[in-house]
């Protein structure tokens, strides 16, 4: 596929996105794999025990035989019906994010009504894969959600917007990319999360132990308020100026924004792998 061609299909894909769709593939299997390459021998030996039990989620569509499968399985499953015509899984649309609002002080209760939202579900999902009294099932998919809902607090646009449905609402040119429906969410999901992995040095790697306990120190309320502040960043370089106040009706980022977001992104894919190392070692380590 030639690069403009890339670009197009992209762009196409961006302009799908909703409030609880995730990082795509590329974002989310960064994490998982940084993860896996960060957590003790006995705890990769277990994430491979607890996997060989996918097969009994019913989704042929959508394996979780690695970790990396496992880390999209989520938003992959999102379409699947019953016999009925029911979603299957969509009790879990809104345990992708937490729309916590950059203009007031930092809340999470508003946004996790009932436990429905991202930081939530992750101590939530991270209990169950820890419980050996579990089925099999069900902590299979709890390994898969975590995996997942760890990856999407780590994208800022899902903990944190301007009641504009996680930047969805937000439209805003990328680079020299411009078109009508291109938005602040999409441009995290994916064009600015490719564009950041994909910056050597790779980070998919062992770090060193220091830098492990630095980065996944804190708690997911934590994480949520850094992601949350992070979230404020993104919108304020749309922007350029105070995003709280009165802006463009259309936002962007030009390519000397676009070098000085990149960092950020791999911060947070960083922080995301380290913390899901973190949390994994202490459900099955």
């Amino acid at each position: 596929m030639t690069l403009i061609a890339r670009i197009g299909a992209l762009a196409a894909a961006a302009l799908l996105a909703q409030p609880a769709s995730a990082y795509w593939e590329y974002g989310h299997q960064t994490v998982a794999a940084i993860a896996l390459a960060n957590v003790r021998p006995a705890t990769r030996a277990a994430i491979a025990r607890v996997l060989k039990a996918q097969g009994r989620l019913g989704t042929p569509e959508c394996p979780a035989r690695t970790i990396e499968e496992a880390s999209v399985w989520p938003d992959c499953v999102k379409p699947l019906k019953d016999a009925d015509g029911k979603s299957r899984f969509g009790y879990a649309y809104s345990w992708h994010y937490q729309n916590v609002n950059i203009c007031t002080r930092f809340d999470l209760e508003p946004a996790c009504k009932d436990g429905n939202c991202v930081s939530a579900q992750i101590d939530r999902q991270e209990a169950i894969l820890a419980d050996r009294r579990a089925s099999p099932k069900d902590r299979v998919m709890a390994l898969a959600f975590l995996v997942h809902f760890v990856g999407d607090l780590h994208q800022p646009l899902h903990a944190g917007d301007k009641a504009d449905k996680g930047g969805n609402d937000a439209h805003a040119d990328y680079g020299i990319y411009s078109t009508p429906r291109l938005n602040l969410h999409s441009i995290w999901d994916g064009l600015l999360a490719e564009r950041a992995i994909s910056t050597p040095p790779p980070l998919v790697r062992r770090y060193p132990a220091a830098e492990r306990r630095r980065l996944a120190a804190g708690t997911v309320t934590d994480w949520s308020r850094e992601s949350w502040a992070d979230a404020r960043v993104a919108y304020e370089a749309a922007y350029g100026r105070d995003p709280c106040g009165d802006v463009p009706a259309r936002g962007a980022y030009d390519e000397a924004t676009i070098a000085r977001l990149v960092p950020l992104a791999r911060d947070e894919v960083v922080k995301g792998g380290l913390r899901l190392a973190r949390l994994l070692d202490e459900a099955l380590g």
